[in-house]
């Protein structure tokens, strides 16, 4: 988690004190493989130190003889002695029998009531013994790393003996401090003192790393400065390091921003971070504020989880991490590091735990809920095959008629709809037909669909065949038995099979479309009366209309012109003529596809939220095809 602070808001360079001169790939490649002879290093430092820099951090160990070339140590030893120059010390976990005196260092002046409880090594390994003594000081180069490098020890203990890490050895030497101090201000708060600077570590003398970027600025490649291409205003009044970059992975650390960097380049962040005074410290109350806001957090998912719906109480426990993450950012903004992921967890886990158990009983109840809904849906799925089972097959029916050919389709919005077509022969030359719609949706709608169709029907044969006079009927037998104030919309209509003319009411329904070969489509308009159980005893009127042979009339329900698309807009009667127009068939079912595929285009699957309902009859001629 802090990892991923800082590479949300990874540190920025507010000054540049650090320069590292790298013995890099082009140095190794102008000057020969590492090791070098010793000679070649002192005249390195002695071109470092030509330049004036502040002071002189290496990087390196010089462990073993120089056996490259006679006297290296001592023209090595004589480089250091010339300046303020800081060598490192390696921090070992056993006792290397080479080193078996305790290291040089710094002296410290402790303030403390307890023991501090610096990082320990057991052993050490330095430089040889005239080369370290030539340093100004000496300084631990561990980072203490396995992995990622999040801590660096500034103050340990090797043996006995308190070490500074080679950043702080690197300040004290630059600003001739005669000592180091350390003040225990209780729990983790330990102050490191480097003159007038002042470094807050953790408890253990280690200190978080803020890390930047890498940035290729900080470095100055060794081969620059022999050669003396490198200006000496680069390293003038620096903080100058000395190590390698130029042996693959061998000296690579993996930092929380993702990158592989020089382990030199570590102690060039540390050194940034301490001019600039950007710490990241955890303090000694972080420990009782984590436990806070576990219990802030559970008190509210402990009121609230069993109160509100799963939703609800998911976008509360959303919310409460939220907010922790949130005040995790606002402290290392600040410079604290507060762990508010083990409170999230614990969060998440109370939140499950009490998840549970509310949903236990909700579980049973929903288990109820399913039966009983099972017995809905089963009965919805009869009343639906029965509805359809009520509606003809206009194909199969009327297959073998020559004169005419009929059609029709019926799209539920629900499982069951108020929506019904039918037609039947009044006698061997009148078909009769008709579309309607019933106000409402679902089984409600289509209980008074199965009434009103019927009535219509056994109306229909016992009259004389007129539309106007069979809706007029029609309108009195319903409206007596209307306890819920339902209202029918309805186009009949009837075929005369011997001459094209079709005799029609439109009771408050959908205008049909008429179209005759080789003209447009056209919308009648002709109104017999407002819709079935409206009015009682309205005198409905009826209308005619010719077809020509294989001219066609197609009755719909609303459900089609006011079919919505996503963004709420509607099919509209002008598209559906622009439909019909581009409809090169005249055959019933070519062009009820033709309607129900643009349809289904111009919704672009949004939800169907009315029935759709269309019946085509096309008059082929007296004597058929």
């Amino acid at each position: 988690m802090f990892d991923g602070y800082q590479r949300l808001m990874p540190r920025l360079r507010a000054s540049a004190p650090a320069v590292m001169v790298a013995i890099d790939e082009r140095a190794l490649d102008a000057r020969g493989q590492w090791p070098w002879p010793r000679t070649l290093v002192a005249e390195l430092v002695q071109d470092i130190l030509a330049a004036g820099p502040a002071a002189v951090g290496v990087d390196l160990l010089f462990v073993e003889p120089d056996r490259s070339a006679p006297g290296g140590d001592a023209a090595l030893a004589d480089a250091i002695g010339g300046g303020k120059v800081v060598m490192g010390i390696a921090g070992l976990e056993y006792r290397d029998r080479r080193f078996p005196f305790p290291p040089s260092a710094a002296p410290v002046r402790i303030a403390a009531k307890r023991e501090l409880a610096l990082r320990r090594f057991d052993g050490q390994l330095q430089s040889r013994a005239e080369i370290n003594r030539a340093a100004a000081g000496r300084g631990l180069l561990s980072s203490d790393a396995k992995g990622i490098v999040r801590r660096v020890p500034l103050m340990a203990r090797i043996g006995q003996v308190i070490v500074p890490a080679l950043s702080v050895e690197m300040i004290r030497v630059a600003i001739d401090a005669p000592l180091l101090r350390l003040a225990d201000r209780g729990g983790e708060a330990l102050d490191l003192g480097i003159g007038n600077v002042t470094v807050p570590l953790q408890a253990d003398g280690s200190m978080y790393v803020y890390f930047g970027a890498h940035d290729a600025e900080r470095f100055v490649s060794a081969e620059d400065v022999l050669s003396g291409a490198a200006s000496p205003e680069l390293l003038r009044d620096k903080l100058v390091l000395v190590g390698i970059t130029g042996l693959g992975l061998l000296d690579y650390q993996t930092t929380p921003l993702g990158e592989r960097i020089p382990g030199v380049e570590v102690h060039a962040q540390l050194l940034e971070q301490m001019f600039d005074g950007r710490y990241l410290h955890r303090p000694s109350a972080a420990s009782w504020l984590e436990a806070a806001l576990l219990l802030i957090a559970g008190i509210a998912l402990v009121f609230w989880v069993p109160t509100v719906r799963p939703l609800v109480s998911s976008a509360l426990l959303a919310a409460v991490v939220a907010v922790m993450v949130a005040i995790g950012l606002a402290a290392f903004r600040a410079g604290y590091l507060i762990n508010v992921a083990a409170p999230a967890v614990a969060a998440a886990i109370l939140f499950a735990a009490l998840l549970a158990a509310t949903l236990a009983e909700a579980d049973r109840q929903r288990r109820l809920l399913r039966e009983a809904q099972a017995r809905v849906a089963g009965e919805l799925e009869a009343a639906r095959r029965i509805q359809m089972g009520l509606l003809p097959a206009p194909r199969a029916l009327f297959g073998a008629e020559p004169r005419f050919s009929i059609d029709a389709l019926l799209e539920p919005a629900r499982t069951v709809g108020g929506d019904f077509y039918d037609c039947f022969m009044l006698d061997e030359h009148r078909l009769f037909f008709l579309v309607g719609d019933v106000s409402g949706k679902g089984l409600a709608a289509s209980l008074f669909m199965a009434l009103a169709k019927s009535l219509l029907k056994s109306i229909a044969l016992r009259g004389e065949g007129d539309p106007a006079a069979i809706l007029a009927a029609a309108n009195a037998e319903i409206s007596r038995d209307n306890p819920e104030s339902l209202f029918v919309t309805v186009f009949a209509g009837v075929l005369d099979a011997r001459t094209g003319r079709i005799r029609f009411c439109n009771a408050g329904h959908e205008p049909p479309l008429v179209r005759q070969p080789g003209e447009a489509p056209m919308r009648v308009m002709d109104s017999g009366g407002p819709p079935l159980c409206v009015i009682r005893g309205f005198a409905y009127a009826g209308s005619e209309v010719a077809l020509v042979p294989r001219g066609w009339l197609c009755a719909l329900t609303d459900g089609v012109t006011e079919a919505m698309n996503a963004r709420g807009e509607l099919y509209s009667a002008t598209r559906l003529m622009r439909a019909l127009g581009q409809t090169s068939s005249s055959e019933p079912p070519a062009v009820l596809a033709a309607v129900r595929e643009d349809v289904r285009r111009f919704a672009a699957g949004a939800e169907q939220s009315d029935d759709v309902t269309l019946v085509c009859v096309r008059w082929n001629g007296a004597s058929g095809r």
